[in-house]
């Protein structure tokens, strides 16, 4: 049976339409988890995956910035698409890229290979993102969008945090392995493309002479990727002051400026620039940057505190994580609950970037001796913030343009925040080198004690990120959600591109 998505009256669907809805969720939130998934259940693996294929620590590091930078580099691309042609298809699209990555990486024979197969998985993983996105702003009004956010939220969080639980149980697992990693996702991935095929029908627009900004897509990808690649070496295989430093800035500025050359002249431009020209749209950007940070620093960290530093094994160290995650449950579908009753956006994306600042305040104080209660209660209130804005300053956009930009606008939102988890977590890590050198130096009894000690500074230094959070809520005005798909009833705020006369 095929669930045709009708658009829901208003704040009150009937229990039919939200049964069409959850049916064509079905298949988009699958492929979503399975896709963020693969992100963070290699963390708790990578050791043992470099050790079997005799790779090197350069390598242990590109297993992971790999595929951010394939995610990163083609968001926006994809988002594009998703302006362009049917999103159920691009859905299945990356589904199927995210699959076969997913197999060459599990048959991977040396680390190179592995690279290889991770780029291709992120490929695929970029598209599940943000097309997942795209197709519930395409298919539920702002209003509702809040009831079914909580879902989106949660499954992206829940995966994201739970990855590393996983592959730790994985790897624990002696009969399993470390290829598993990789092989566990493909089954619901398959389901996915099924569940997709049968419950999501979305009209598809086609316009005449459609040009695809294919200059604008590679300057942008490659100005990203070597500014990603410049950041996940520098300090190590050379210094924040030399000749490789400059020869990698001065590209990225080269080719980011001949991108905004391009985009402010394409007639189909991967990121319009007028809806980054928008107040509501840059303090989402920001909103989002604080948020992707927050969430990529708290999956990778605390994993590998609990581990190097207080000698908990890979499951153990999942499940310590669970105040976090029961935190993102239960304030993301309560928060996306009353968003929908009220329409009221701005206090919950305050209350929750005050609860993420104030969770990472509390992990700032920890040290390789600090209580478990105590962190317990910082993971919580980290959750809740995680739960509470993550999917609702993507909401603030899609509520604010026309639904002709739908894609490229949410995307580029999320492209910000993976960038800012990305830059979040590579350039954390070089400080955590440093401070874990720094404190062997003088005189720590052990590696797991200077870890431990030097874990705090990292969250210190989140909860000024994740401030920027709250000073992005501040300034935000106050936005009432639409009832209807697109702009057929005022907005506050809304975009100033004008709507060209027939749909996207």
């Amino acid at each position: 049976m095929s669930a045709a998505v009708t658009e829901p009256s208003a704040t009150n669907s009937p229990p039919k339409a939200q049964r069409q809805v959850l049916i064509a969720l079905s298949g988009l939130l699958s492929a979503l988890f399975v896709a963020t998934l693969s992100s963070t259940v290699v963390s708790t693996a990578l050791p043992r995956m470099i050790a079997d294929l005799h790779g090197s620590q350069t390598q242990y590091t590109w297993v992971v910035t790999a595929t951010l930078l394939a995610t990163t580099a083609t968001t926006p691309i994809w988002g594009k698409f998703a302006d362009l042609f049917s999103k159920k298809k691009l859905v299945q699209v990356a589904v199927i890229v995210f699959i076969a990555g997913s197999v060459a990486a599990g048959i991977s024979q040396n680390a190179g290979q592995l690279i290889g197969a991770r780029v291709l998985q992120g490929v695929g993983v970029g598209g599940a993102q943000a097309l997942v996105q795209i197709a519930i702003a395409a298919m539920i009004p702002p209003r509702e969008r809040g009831r079914y956010s909580a879902y989106l939220s949660s499954v992206t969080s829940l995966s994201t945090i739970g990855g590393p639980l996983l592959g730790g149980a994985i790897v624990d697992t002696g009969w399993l392995g470390w290829r598993w990693c990789f092989f566990i996702s493909m089954p619901v991935a398959v389901i996915s493309l099924f569940l997709v095929q049968r419950t999501l029908n979305l009209p598809v627009y086609r316009r005449d002479n459609v040009r695809i900004d294919y200059a604008g897509a590679a300057l942008i990808a490659s100005g990203v990727s070597v500014l990603l690649v410049w950041i996940s070496f520098v300090d190590a295989s050379f210094a924040w002051v030399s000749w490789q430093s400059a020869v990698m800035l001065g590209a990225t500025v080269v080719l980011l400026g001949a991108a905004l050359v391009v985009e402010s002249k394409a007639a189909e431009p991967i990121v319009p620039l007028p809806i980054l020209r928008q107040r509501t749209t840059v303090l989402a950007i920001l909103g989002s940057l604080a948020a992707g940070t927050a969430m990529f620093a708290a999956s990778v960290y605390l994993s590998q505190y609990f581990q190097v530093s207080r000698g908990y094994s890979a499951t153990q160290a999942g499940l310590l994580t669970i105040p976090m995650m029961g935190g993102v449950l239960v304030s993301s579908i309560a928060a996306g609950r009353m968003l929908s009753r009220t329409g009221k956006l701005k206090p919950f994306v305050l209350t929750g970037s005050i609860l993420l600042t104030a969770g990472f305040a509390g992990l700032s104080f920890t040290d390789h001796e600090t209580s478990l209660i105590l962190m317990s209660i910082a993971m919580l209130c980290v959750g809740c913030g995680i739960g509470m804005t993550m999917q609702n300053f993507i909401l603030v956009v899609q509520n604010s343009v026309p639904m002709k930009d739908i894609g490229s606008a949410s995307t580029t939102v999320t492209f910000f925040r993976t960038l800012g988890g990305t830059f979040g977590v590579t350039v954390l890590g070089a400080v955590l080198a440093r401070q874990v050198a720094g404190n062997m130096s003088q005189g720590h009894e052990s590696s797991a004690a200077a870890y431990g000690d030097a874990t705090g500074l990292i969250f210190l230094i989140c909860t000024g990120v994740a401030a920027l959070g709250i000073i992005a809520a501040v300034l935000l005005k106050p936005v009432t959600l639409r009832s209807k798909l697109d702009g057929t009833e005022p907005a506050q705020d809304a975009a100033i591109l004008p709507s060209p006369a027939g749909p996207p």
